[in-house]
């Protein structure tokens, strides 16, 4: 599927946030895991979600998916699966990851596996990790790479884990942790990548019941003794997927309010939001919107995306309409996402004419004129995503692949269609 951006000025858009990913992923998790029945309310139904919750059900879990909630009847701590159960989680690489450490829980040792790129994305420091708290670890191809079998139990202990690559190692292991047989203790050592995403790891594992102690994002310590327990579970919206069109405010001048958003979230890509502010945006907020409006002209920045991983590229558009420089710094880990986000985000940039470039650990954007072209997002959907926006600003660009929003975002040409009419 090929979409054309037509320019646009002068927005005027009011459009609701679609249920974060994030939520979805773990409450689905916890859900299966825990005992007695749990409806996940406002959850997000997309390519992603649906192969975790697919993946559940090949583990045993009763899963009932409705319009609007999915209904899970929880294993109690132990999955009940075949020998030889494999998971295919294409390319969503949070169902492998998060769910790697969880089916130590299961009958019989489980293989996951994905696509050529997830085969790509290492997961080596998890899976040292998790040898070292009971598992028997069989790589199919590449050391340290998927696919791969994961077998033996989770005896639990005190170990460590290398944060500097995904949180979501971490996250997964706590994820699991309440049906070790021994308490686990966690130490995060080198410095925890997106680390707002271990805030939604424990606010969602203490909301379904789970004991955590944590100080900071250096040392997590979860309890064998106070397991997940099924209830009801309202997704929040998602702030990555509604910088999107934060940025089109932004972008394309005039106002934009998204709403089903908590204003007291822990998710980090609020960050975003504090960006476009100091580049010239003004934001206002609402017990569940926020509103952006923006007239004049963008100022470049410096800032520390770290925490915000999932709006990288969207602030890299905004900066592109900048009339100075802007660096982004703290997101060296984009490279081991859908695609390598740093060189495809400077390289796409640079065929509208952008003057971009990056190192191991930043994006530097420049002032300069930008023009139509064809944008090949290499399947990742906050590529496509981000890119779709800026060209709403420019006009005259395609996405190719277009329909790579799946993964994240079914609805997102829809929610722009009133824009590009």
């Amino acid at each position: 599927m090929i979409v054309t951006l037509p320019q646009r000025r002068d927005i005027d858009l009011t459009v609701a946030a679609p249920p974060s990913k994030s939520y979805t992923h773990r409450a689905l998790i916890a859900a299966a895991l825990a005992r007695g029945t749990s409806t996940i309310v406002n959850p997000l139904l997309a390519d992603d979600t649906n192969l975790t919750i697919a993946a559940l059900a090949r583990l045993g879990v009763t899963i009932g998916t409705g319009e609007r909630s999915v209904t899970i009847e929880g294993c109690d701590g132990r999955f009940s699966c075949p020998p030889g159960t494999v998971l295919d989680l294409d390319n969503s690489g949070t169902s492998l990851r998060l769910l790697s450490s969880s089916v130590l829980l299961a009958d019989h040792p489980v293989t996951l596996t994905g696509s050529a790129r997830m085969q790509e994305r290492p997961v080596g420091p998890l899976t040292d990790t998790l040898s070292l708290l009971g598992a028997k670890v069989i790589f199919k191809k590449k050391p340290g790479f998927p696919p791969l079998t994961i077998g033996g139990r989770l005896d639990g202990g005190s170990t460590s884990i290398d944060g500097s690559v995904s949180s979501q190692f971490a996250s997964s292991v706590m994820m699991a942790a309440p049906y070790a047989l021994n308490p686990v203790t966690l130490t995060i050592t080198g410095t925890p990548a997106s680390q707002s995403y271990l805030d939604i790891t424990t606010g969602v594992m203490t909301d379904f019941g789970a004991n955590v102690k944590r100080e900071d994002y250096r040392l997590f310590k979860v309890s064998n003794q106070d397991h997940y327990i099924g209830h009801t579970y309202v997704i929040e919206g998602d702030y990555s997927s509604a910088s999107y069109f934060f940025a089109l405010a932004a972008i394309c001048g005039g106002k934009v309010t998204v709403t089903g958003l908590n204003p007291d979230s822990v998710q980090g890509d609020q960050l975003f939001l504090g960006a476009i502010t100091k580049m010239g945006c003004h934001v206002t907020w609402t017990q569940d919107s926020v509103t952006v409006k923006h007239e004049g002209i963008l100022s470049g920045i410096t800032i520390d995306m770290s925490s915000a991983p999932d709006t990288v590229q969207t602030l890299c558009m905004v900066a592109a309409m900048a009339k100075t420089p802007t660096v982004i710094t703290g997101i060296g880990h984009l490279k081991y996402k859908e695609s390598d986000r740093l060189s495809v985000t400077t390289e796409r940039l640079r065929q509208l004419g952008a003057l971009a470039d990056t190192d191991e650990d930043r994006i530097i954007i420049r002032p300069a004129p930008l023009h139509g072209g064809t944008i090949d997002p290499a399947n990742d959907h906050r590529t496509a995503m981000s890119f779709a926006i800026l060209g709403l600003g420019v006009g005259g660009v395609s996405i190719t692949g277009a329909e790579c929003v799946n993964k994240s975002f079914p609805a997102f040409w829809t929610a722009l269609s009133g824009v590009m009419e």
